[in-house]
């Protein structure tokens, strides 16, 4: 029973937190059978390995380094990681299908992911999955995750099918997030990209980052929403940190920038997190300028090919308050954010 499993408990050894790694279960829902949309699954091929599928298609071969606490721990050993937040792989959040299904699908992989966790509590983190096109059930979703499985918050997409980040229709989830002090990790789905995209080859190049940016400028752009949730966006904010100040300008040609109240993107986004998967120096020192010294974190994308090796590496030239600050010490703030918020509520 998840509620007999022992709760994260935040690691106290010393060393670097990667919260941009992912996680599978080797085995999904069958959901095909009993809700219509396109739903992926895993084909198990071996004991250590196996396969996503999509539409009766491969979408990705997979290790056990996606299911296997033990497995982990050796490449955090090795790689002198002292812990990891682990989150569902970006496919399988399927926002834009029928809401009954993902909530299945979400359910299944949150309990997937306590059981991951309660092998190594002191080392393991999550983020968890939501049904979006249902606020009000990814609302639900997220308290869940946070209260009864010890999660640090959850992973979104840039979009909901056709619906933006920026939509009111979310209000409800985004608040429930803000409540908690949630850590949301906004990661793009290559599922949404455009096709041109795939054809030209430069999805993951351009694609993904273009993304990113697009969902994050539509929340800089638009109304306020209340504060408190930690909206954390992958891969450095995607090509975000280089054209917040064309943003910025579009504002004043648009006439908004005198309006009462209106504040700029390139202000607004230092109320953003960020990871530090840009697999370049000036490129990180771009997003700390950007979103600031206290809002960029530790990513390597782990286990995949894509992934940061050896972790940490981009950090190398930064100065040692620096490191030290992205490497760690920004989470831990993060975590005892949350506390402070559980407190307040409990006392509230």
């Amino acid at each position: 029973m998840l509620h007999d499993l022992p709760r994260p408990s935040w690691p106290a050894a010393d060393g670097p937190v990667d919260v941009h790694t992912h996680a599978i279960a080797p085995r999904l829902p069958d959901l095909a059978a009993d809700h219509l949309g396109r739903w992926p699954s895993v084909e198990r091929v071996a004991e250590d390995r196996a396969r996503i599928m999509l539409d009766g298609r491969l979408y990705r071969e997979v290790d056990d380094r996606c299911w296997s606490a033990q497995r982990r721990l050796r490449d955090m050993d090795a790689e002198g990681v002292a812990a990891q937040v682990v989150s569902p792989i970006p496919v399988t959040l399927c926002h834009g299908e029928p809401a009954d299904g993902a909530a299945v699908l979400a359910r299944a992989q949150n309990r997937f992911l306590a059981e991951l966790v309660a092998e190594a509590p002191d080392r393991l983190a999550a983020l968890g999955a939501v049904p979006l096109q249902d606020p009000q059930r990814a609302a639900a979703e997220l308290a869940y995750c946070m209260d009864e499985l010890g999660f640090l918050g959850v992973e979104i997409g840039t979009r909901v099918g056709d619906v933006e980040l920026s939509d009111p229709r979310l209000d409800v989830f985004f608040d429930e997030a803000a409540d908690r002090g949630a850590l949301v990790l906004v990661h793009p789905v290559d599922l949404t990209l455009d096709p041109r995209l795939a054809t030209l080859g430069i999805g993951f190049g351009v694609g993904m980052p273009v993304e990113t940016a697009v969902a994050a400028a539509s929340l800089l752009s638009g109304r306020t929403r209340r504060p408190g949730v930690h909206l954390c966006l992958a891969h450095g904010g995607g090509a975000l940190p280089a054209v917040l100040p064309r943003l910025d300008r579009g504002e004043l040609l648009a006439g908004r920038a005198g309006a009462a109240g209106h504040r700029m993107p390139g202000e607004r986004a230092r109320e953003l997190w960020v990871d530090s998967l840009t697999y370049d120096v000036d490129s990180l020192r771009l997003a700390v300028e950007r979103f600031g010294r206290g809002h960029v974190l530790l990513g390597t994308d782990y286990p995949f090919a894509a992934r940061e090796f050896p972790p940490g590496a981009v950090l190398d030239d930064l100065d040692e308050e620096l490191r030290t600050a992205i490497s760690r010490d920004n989470l831990d703030a993060v975590v005892a954010g949350q506390r402070l918020s559980t407190t307040r509520s409990a006392t509230g």
